[in-house]
C-alpha cells in the first residue's frame, strides 16, 4: 500500500469512529419495554441512556425497606404509586408515604423507605446528579 492509500485509510478509519462516537452519545427520545417480573424494575440506567439520570421501581411487602442508603452527589424522586410507608431520613424527622405522592430528597443525604401499610408499596424513584452551581 501506498502511504497516500495508508493515510486516506487512517483518516477514514478516525472519521469514522468520531462520527460513530458522536452517535453514540447523541440523546434523544426512546423507548423500551419494561420487564418488572423480578420486582424491582431497572429503567433508566445512566451514561449512555441519559446524561447520568437514573431510575428504576420498587415494590415492597408489608413491613419491608430498601435499607439505609445514601443519594451521594444526586438529588432523588420518589413517585409513590400504590401503598403506604415512611421515608427515614438521616437528621430530619420520618416523612409519611401515600399513593400518588411525591417526595423529594436532597443531594447527600442518607435514607430508607418501609412499607408501613398492609399492601404492598409501590414507587418509582429517579436520581440525577445534582448541580454544583446554579446557573446564571
Amino acid at each position: 500500500m501506498t502511504t497516500l492509500k495508508v493515510i486516506v485509510a487512517l483518516i477514514s478509519v478516525f472519521m469514522f469512529g468520531n462520527i460513530a462516537a458522536q452517535e453514540r452519545t447523541h440523546l434523544g427520545p426512546t423507548t423500551f419495554p419494561l420487564d418488572c417480573s423480578g420486582g424491582d424494575c431497572p429503567m433508566l440506567k445512566g451514561e449512555p441512556q441519559t446524561s447520568g439520570m437514573r431510575g428504576g421501581s420498587v415494590k415492597l411487602k408489608q413491613g419491608e425497606s430498601v435499607g439505609w442508603h445514601s443519594t451521594s452527589g444526586n438529588e432523588e424522586a420518589l413517585v409513590i404509586l400504590h401503598g403506604n410507608g415512611i421515608a427515614n431520613i438521616e437528621g430530619h424527622p420520618d416523612v409519611p408515604l401515600k399513593e400518588m405522592t411525591l417526595a423529594y430528597i436532597p443531594p447527600a443525604t442518607r435514607h430508607n423507605v418501609t412499607n408501613t401499610g398492609h399492601d404492598v408499596m409501590e414507587y418509582v424513584w429517579v436520581v440525577a446528579p445534582a448541580r454544583r452551581e446554579r446557573e446564571q
